[in-house]
């Protein structure tokens, strides 16, 4: 019995074989030629592919779909406003924040590249535009824990650009 299938497939084929050469060449289907990874362009992956930044264009370790959200999230705050980095793990976590984990809020504000000199001058602006500050007073309140806990350095740095010292 199993001979006698084989024998049949075998018929089929070259049956079908012969029937493809008589058909004309502009019949015949062409597969899409191959995407490779290099050429692959962001509508090409499928819906379900898992977003990651890479280590190369990050210098950090690939992002979960939470962290990758609070990066998001890091980056509209410091689009709003200075943040130390303390003080936006504490916004991307807290629970009248985002609510994110502490550790993937970490990851996502450790993924960005951010200047936080640059921010503590534009925290101590938008306090000074508010109300007036000493010199230390204003470092004191920019890196104090109850503050926006920049570090004194960064906090000395904020204060001098905005015209505090």
């Amino acid at each position: 019995m199993r001979i006698w299938c084989l024998v049949a497939v075998a018929a089929l084929l070259i049956s079908s074989c012969d029937s493809a050469v008589d058909e004309p060449a502009e019949t015949v289907p062409v597969a899409p030629e191959p995407i490779s990874i290099t050429d692959a362009k962001p509508q090409d992956a499928p819906a379900f592919a898992k977003v990651e930044t890479s280590k190369a264009e990050s210098g950090r370790e690939f992002l979960s779909g939470p962290q990758i959200n609070a990066r998001r999230s890091a980056e509209q705050y410091l689009s709003m406003t200075g943040f130390s980095r303390e003080g936006l793990i504490q916004q991307l976590s807290s629970d009248a924040g985002e609510g994110y984990s502490v550790s993937d809020a970490t990851a996502a504000v450790d993924s960005l590249s951010v200047d936080w000199n640059e921010n503590a001058a534009k925290s101590a602006s938008q306090y000074l535009s508010m109300s007036g500050f000493s010199c230390k007073g204003l470092i004191e309140q920019l890196s104090s824990s109850a503050g926006d806990e920049y570090t004194v350095s960064q906090a000395t740095y904020g204060a001098h650009q905005a015209g505090a010292c």
